[in-house]
């Protein structure tokens, strides 16, 4: 295993204080913790934004603290949820008297305790209220679907809403519609290796390639041979259109990503193919975003994420943030 680390364990702890020392006019540390917040105190009279999970996922969570997206992210150890008292820990450390909006992907670790914190919090009399990410199509059965890439959208969407002083229930419903209209799915064309196990999570050979895959090293859910760029985006783009059922004169936002091990060549290849593709079917896209922004680790793969949009999502998505991952004035 090579990687640019010092001891396994404490990758966690070492890439939080240098995003700390990096960007300290952006985000700073709940002391004790592997969480990140928005730098200067709560902000009196607005939602505060919650999320995190397992670490490996970068930018995603930490790079999306600051203004216009989150207020807090919890860092836990990589691929793994962070624990119940580290995000009662970071909800405690934005409360703002407004109440917080804690956005969940769906997975069973990361719901379990973040459902547990809201309990907590609630019982203790704080405004608190939560929702749960569910953007994979390569799953059937929405109950069953993992939070993946369009997580970022409910982030931008409902910080933006938040910014604006919106109340708790406002916010939610802004979170709820993005979830409502997002949809994901990946491929890999390689695995990732987990600094605590050091080998790969699973194998490929030279001419395969996994669709449906979620975003913390496991397979995908069908094995196929490698498929050309055009022909990957065609699956993937496919799966996400006909799940949402877009209809021509529609307009989306799209996000073609890289898995951490994937050139922005690349990424630009397979965006080329999916925008020709959504153009064909006489939907507009109206939001391009095309990058690393939900990971795993130095996977090789991409994802694609559509989000239908409506006058206010689209005014949402062009609001002005500023964090370490995602800059608009």
């Amino acid at each position: 295993m090579k990687k640019l680390i010092n001891k396994p364990g404490d990758e966690v702890k070492e890439m939080i204080e240098g995003m700390v020392l990096a960007y300290p006019d952006i985000v700073r540390r709940v002391p004790g913790w592997n969480t990140l917040v928005r730098a200067g105190a709560p902000l009196r009279g607005k939602v505060s934004i919650v999320s995190g999970g397992g670490s490996g996922h970068e930018p995603a969570h930490g790079g999306y603290v600051g203004r216009g997206m989150l207020t807090a992210a919890c860092a836990g150890e990589v691929f793994t949820s962070p624990g119940v008292g580290q995000i009662a820990a970071a909800v405690r450390a934005v409360d703002s008297g407004s109440g917080t909006l804690m956005i969940i992907k769906n997975y069973s670790g990361d719901v379990m305790n973040f459902g547990a914190v809201s309990e907590v919090v609630g019982a203790d009399g704080g405004l608190i209220d939560s929702v749960v990410v569910n953007d994979d199509v390569a799953l059937d059965d929405p109950a069953m679907r993992r939070g993946i890439a369009g997580t970022v959208f409910v982030h931008k969407c409902a910080g933006a809403k938040a910014e604006m002083g919106a109340s708790l229930p406002e916010v939610k419903a802004v979170a709820e519609k993005v979830i409502g209209n997002v949809r994901s799915m990946g491929c890999a064309l390689t695995s990732c290796i987990v600094p605590s196990v050091g080998s790969p999570t699973f194998q490929l050979g030279p001419d395969e390639m996994e669709f449906g895959i979620g975003i913390h090293g496991e397979r995908g859910t069908r094995r196929d041979r490698v498929r050309t760029a055009d022909e990957v985006a065609g699956v993937l783009t496919g799966a996400c259109m006909d799940d949402l059922r877009l209809k021509a004169g529609e307009e989306v936002a799209v996000m073609v990503q890289g898995y951490g091990g994937t050139p922005s060549m690349e990424r630009f290849i397979l965006y080329r193919a999916v925008n020709r593709l959504i153009q064909e079917a006489g939907v507009r896209v109206a939001v391009s975003l095309v990058g690393e922004f939900m990971t795993s680790l130095e996977m090789v793969g991409a994802s694609v994420s559509l989000l239908r949009l409506d006058p206010e999502l689209r005014s949402l998505m062009a609001a002005p943030c500023e964090t370490i991952a995602m800059r608009q004035c």
